[in-house]
């Protein structure tokens, strides 16, 4: 079965890199999996204060990886695999990448407009060298040419 990972966050190119993906595993039966990633908190606080904050950033990942997983059952009848990480994001990637070797295509938007965002260009570079193909879901495409162009 063929895993699509998508790295969700709030972003238009992350809803655009969830649909593509969703549409080619649909067409391929596969799944997608979904990863949130809980920024490192770059404030550090006394201890109750820090692990509110930390809290508070694990809920709000966690909300919008629920809120992707329902988007993506209730357009393609797909159940994704979620998983909710702390870190910072190349480097939880690619943990995900190495402790999951079903993953067929890392699945990545880039912005519509100017750099194409920081783990677009970090996996564009390495792409040589990752475990899987890279897929890049250009940023000014509309839900409609994504569907016709997977």
């Amino acid at each position: 079965m063929r895993v699509y990972l998508v790295v969700i966050d709030e972003t238009q190119e992350a809803h655009s890199a969830l649909r593509f993906a969703a549409r080619r595993a649909a067409d391929t039966q596969g799944t997608v999996h979904i990863l949130a990633l809980v920024p490192k908190q770059a404030f550090s606080a006394f201890g109750g204060i820090q692990a509110t904050i930390e809290e508070e950033a694990r809920d709000r990942a966690e909300v919008l990886a629920n809120s992707a997983a329902g988007e993506l059952v209730s357009e393609s009848g797909l159940m994704p695999q979620i998983s909710v990480r702390k870190g910072e994001g190349k480097t939880v990637i690619k943990e995900y990448l190495s402790e999951h070797p079903e993953v067929a295509a890392l699945v990545l938007g880039a912005a519509a407009e100017g750099a194409p965002g920081p783990l677009v260009s970090h996996f564009s570079a390495l792409s040589g060298q990752l475990p899987c193909p890279l897929f890049i879901v250009p940023g000014v495409l509309s839900d409609e040419e994504i569907d016709r162009l997977s």
